[in-house]
């Protein structure tokens, strides 16, 4: 406390001592005294702390902190992480934000049967691929996302972003994540009954690519959750407080998020920590 309230106090130091009932010479003692061997260490384990923090772009918390540090061959207790964290002040930028859905309920002819049933386990790549929408607020309006997820890997394997939800962007996802993964006949893509994915040229594709459609029950947001929480991820890790400027400036980070951190280098708790291009391989 002295040594703090020296700074912007005009007491000198032997008043400070004389008012907290301490000696002077105690003090000054007490100043040129080492850090122990464990404070040593601390210091030297909160700065490699947060190396691993920043490099996560803030997003870590101390489970994935501890898991990088075991990366880079440190071992210690996470316990001692989570102190070290606090203690410094590093806190995750993920905080909960309220989703608005865009399905609309109706009929088409395009509907598909729920082939998946909730069972997001997959058992080889390729093999379940989910697909959602969501929007992107910008000064200049929304910017919609599309993306395609892979359920074993959980690598994002198609995206596209739009001024408009709908059968153009969804089947423009859909066409990046056939041409990257070369998917063989028989793959499952689960998606909500939004009118981007229930439409001629959608279902098109997919025929084309001997894709097998499903869709989810209406108004039964659980149906395709492993979508919803790539979304709430992306909201909470890529999207900052301060809306963005502008559509290009929000497509800019957005991919930079996927495909730059979120595909390569983030650990994915649904993957054992493992990162999605590292599964996938």
């Amino acid at each position: 406390m002295i040594q703090q309230e020296q700074a912007t106090s005009d007491l000198s130091v032997e008043a400070w001592c004389e008012a907290l009932d301490v000696s002077a010479s105690g003090y000054y003692a007490w100043c040129e005294r080492k850090d122990s061997p464990r404070q040593q260490v601390d210091a030297w384990l909160g700065d490699e702390i947060e190396r691993v923090f920043k490099a996560s772009r803030r997003t870590y918390g101390s489970q994935r902190v501890w898991l990088g540090l075991r990366e880079r061959g440190i071992r210690t207790s996470r316990k001692r992480v989570e102190r070290l964290m606090r203690q410094r002040g590093l806190r995750s930028i993920r905080a909960r934000k309220r989703r608005i859905g865009l399905t609309k309920a109706g009929q088409s002819v395009y509907f598909a049967p729920n082939l998946l049933q909730q069972d997001f386990a997959a058992t080889r790549k390729n093999e379940k691929w989910v697909t959602d929408t969501t929007y992107i607020p910008t000064r200049e309006g929304w910017l919609y996302l599309v993306s395609v997820l892979d359920l074993f890997s959980r690598q994002v394997v198609g995206w596209a972003m739009g001024d408009h939800h709908d059968a153009d962007l969804a089947t423009s996802a859909l066409d990046m994540a056939i041409r990257r993964a070369r998917p063989a006949v028989g793959l499952i893509v689960h998606s909500d009954r939004g009118s981007e994915f229930a439409n001629a040229k959608f279902h098109d594709r997919a025929a084309e690519a001997k894709i097998r459609l499903s869709m989810s029950s209406t108004g039964n947001c659980y149906d395709n959750a492993a979508a919803e929480s790539f979304f709430a991820t992306v909201k909470l890790e890529a999207i900052p407080e301060a809306i963005f400027v502008s559509r290009q400036q929000a497509r800019r980070a957005l991919f930079d998020y996927i495909e730059v951190f979120y595909n390569r280098e983030r650990l994915h708790s649904g993957i054992d920590y493992a990162r999605p291009v590292s599964r996938a391989a």
